[in-house]
């Protein structure tokens, strides 16, 4: 389903949780309170794949829209929506002190470590495809 959105978010996805996890086992051993580090962690990770999606789904609609100026619009549109949903994420986690903020950040940011690897992953695709 995923990939019916995007070729490319599927990989983001999965690397996305693997960052995720990785987190989560080296992070935890460094915190008083691992259950609040956990917490944070992974709602900052449920952000970045709520946004990733989202960012596919919006890319999608703005490219049917047909007119640059109207893709233009809703692209600015979505980007700024996701904002406010992090921001208010973040926002009621501390209200409600759903966990730690930092390590929540750091799983918002999991979208661009993500995507920063994504060539890594499909080099070592490629280069595992061409080997056999």
């Amino acid at each position: 389903m995923l990939k019916r959105l995007n070729e490319a978010l599927p990989g983001l996805v999965l690397g996305i949780i693997i960052y995720g996890i990785l987190l989560q086992v080296a992070g935890v051993w460094f915190v008083d309170d691992k259950l609040g580090y956990s917490v944070g962690l992974w709602i900052g990770i449920g952000c970045a794949l709520f946004m990733a999606i989202h960012m596919a789904i919006s890319i999608e609609d703005a490219v049917s829209i047909g007119t640059e100026d109207g893709a233009k619009k809703k692209t600015i549109a979505s980007a700024m929506f996701r904002y406010v949903i992090v921001l208010l994420v973040l926002v009621v986690m501390c209200y409600f002190k759903l966990g730690m903020i930092l390590p929540a950040f750091f799983g918002v940011l999991g979208l661009k470590i993500s995507a920063y690897v994504q060539p890594l992953f499909y080099r070592l695709r490629d280069r595992k495809k061409h080997k056999s």
